[in-house]
């Protein structure tokens, strides 16, 4: 019986042993789940990304607050029942003795979890350093890598504040020149992006930091034209990936990246504190430790690990959160997640005034939307949706694509797969009443 229900799954592509995966534990729940499983096996992602009593079954894997609709899932999101019951597990193991559970039982599992990150990410685990965060592995990166003074370092007004610190740190302490460029949102097309890297870079670029997606209007850029075109002119590029890691699919090969940092508590859904940075192998070398090693200028991936004492309760428990997500299905919660954000989107569009800040081709964006109103100040409008309604949702700057024009002040909505329609619905209506009637 065991046998056959592993078989079951294997053929269905999920790559777990337990229907638990799903936080189902009654007989009747593993049933119902079973039979959604094996009624979208031959459907397409974008199919069951509209299917309601199939997603049913995956928002009850969450202990979630449904007092306060949360959609601002881009900035932490919370981890699944098996994430955190596994992060407790772990936890009181360790604290039992923790000079020989953490440190002589635990820590040594974290190789299985380097091996299962390399596999999802398509690289080899010698090239993955797990790390607590996104902002630590980027700046293991933008900080460890040598650079002159007079050297400049390429990025864009979109970039992440942390990372874009690191580099002016750079520029006060070591004399790099920082210099950045705008874009238009959305762009045409992706084409108009790379151009634009490739005519900002000058005989000086030896650096360039970019986003993977940004995290103000959820624009997806051309890695793999920017890196091939950076590689020709002998410059490092540094991907940010904090929100794109089990956001949506690819793999390495895909971007044709050599540095990419990512968080694990956003769209991969683990545990609090916990990222990975990859590192091509032969540019380990390359790169100096946030944290001084041993043998810093080695080749040696986990001499970006050397942090002191480390939570392995936290890292040991993304194995569960990897298995949720290949649960699911990749390419089903990348089409969950991208129909989320056009239905509200294409919901408030409508409305006079409201322009979407990000575009609707899905080879430029996913998950995350932001929107502005004219006219309309969006702080007060997030501060009314909360105080009134309970939608948590974060006004945003977004640089302007041009030095002519001012900034605009935006509005970024992130459901995620916990969430449901009928908590759109609440949102959409909250929403359009004041961009109809104000906000008085």
């Amino acid at each position: 019986m065991v046998n056959s229900r592993r078989d079951f799954l294997k053929s269905l592509g999920l790559g777990i042993g337990s229907l638990g995966v799903f936080g189902t534990k009654s007989k009747h729940a593993r049933a119902e789940l079973k039979k959604k499983l094996t009624e979208v096996k031959n459907v397409s992602p974008d199919k069951v990304a509209e299917d309601e009593s199939f997603w049913f079954h995956i928002q009850q894997a969450f202990d979630c607050d449904r007092s306060i609709i949360n959609l601002n899932n881009g900035g932490v999101h919370p981890a699944p029942k098996i994430v955190m019951d596994a992060v407790h597990r772990y936890l009181d193991f360790a604290n039992g003795a923790p000079v020989y559970n953490s440190w002589r039982v635990l820590r040594p599992r974290k190789e299985l979890i380097r091996k299962k990150l390399a596999d999802t990410f398509g690289c080899s685990p010698e090239e993955i350093a797990i790390t607590r965060n996104v902002t630590e592995a980027m700046q293991i990166a933008l900080l460890g890598l040598d650079l002159n003074p007079g050297d400049e370092v390429l990025t864009t007004t979109h970039d992440y504040p942390s990372m874009k610190n690191a580099l002016f740190q750079r520029e006060k302490r070591e004399g790099v020149k920082v210099k950045t460029f705008a874009f238009p949102y959305p762009p045409k097309n992706l084409k108009v992006l790379s151009d634009l890297f490739e005519k900002n870079v000058t005989q000086r670029t030896k650096l360039i930091l970019v986003c993977h997606i940004t995290n103000l209007t959820g624009q997806i850029f051309p890695i793999k034209d920017i890196c091939q075109m950076a590689r020709k002119r002998g410059i490092e590029v540094v991907i940010d990936g904090a929100h794109s890691f089990g956001h949506f699919v690819y793999k390495q090969k895909d971007l044709d990246c050599d540095i990419y940092g990512a968080n694990l508590h956003k769209w991969m859904m683990g545990p609090i504190g916990t990222g990975f940075l990859y590192v091509k192998k032969e540019k380990i070398k390359k790169i100096w430790p946030l944290f001084p090693a041993p043998d810093p200028l080695g080749d040696d991936i986990r001499k970006f690990e050397h942090i002191g004492t480390q939570p392995d309760y936290l890292e040991l428990a993304v194995g569960e959160a990897l298995a949720f997500h290949h649960g699911i299905g990749a390419k089903r919660k990348e089409e969950r997640l991208r129909y989320l954000r056009n239905y509200w989107a294409k919901a408030l569009e409508k409305l006079p005034g409201v322009k979407i800040l990000t575009s609707y081709n899905p080879r430029q964006s996913c998950g995350i939307g932001s929107f502005t109103v004219e006219n309309m100040d969006m702080e007060k409008l997030s501060q009314l949706l909360f105080q009134k309604h309970k939608i948590y949702v974060i006004p945003v700057g977004v640089p302007s694509p041009d030095k002519e024009s001012e900034n605009i002040t935006g509005m970024r909505v992130t459901p995620s797969i916990y969430t449901t329609l009928r908590e759109l619905d609440i949102f959409i209506e909250a929403a359009s009443h004041y961009i109809k009637n104000g906000l008085s």
